[in-house]
């Protein structure tokens, strides 16, 4: 999947703590609008998250699927945490990632995203779509870590 979207925020907060609230996929729930439960399948023995299932319902769009992480990311939380599809009932592939680098007193938060549904949809409604998840999590996570 080449085409991939991309959309960035500055949140008002050190890497390692905007990585901190990420990589805590068992308390989406509580701050997610769409992702309505999550359990760490598998993780790396440094204890970061290898393997994720989350329950979507994003009205329209409910799923499980489940995703693998691969973690780039140093001490301070710079770096990148990206993620393929491992299973899913609605899409046949998701390549995704965050990039993490300080900017000024806080972090740019750089979110990549490429979906390929398993029904046909045109390119630019594709691109709409990851649009929208990206803005929303990312919307999301700067209140969540903000707060």
């Amino acid at each position: 999947m080449a085409d991939q979207t991309e959309s960035s925020v500055v949140i008002d907060s050190d890497p390692g703590n905007v990585l901190g609230v990420i990589a805590d996929f068992e308390r989406y729930p509580e701050w997610t609008g769409a992702v309505k439960e999550v359990e760490v399948l598998d993780r790396l023995p440094d204890g970061r998250a290898a393997k994720v299932r989350f329950t979507l319902d994003a009205g329209a769009v409910r799923d499980t699927y489940s995703l693998d992480y691969s973690w780039a990311t140093g001490a301070d939380g710079t770096g990148e945490l990206t993620w393929r599809l491992d299973q899913s009932g609605v899409m046949k592939a998701m390549d995704g990632s965050y990039r993490l680098a300080p900017s000024g007193s806080g972090t740019r938060v750089t979110y990549c995203l490429a979906i390929d549904l398993r029904m046909p949809m045109l390119g630019m409604l594709r691109r709409k779509a990851e649009k929208t998840i990206i803005d929303t999590a990312l919307k999301e996570l700067k209140k969540r870590v903000e707060s």
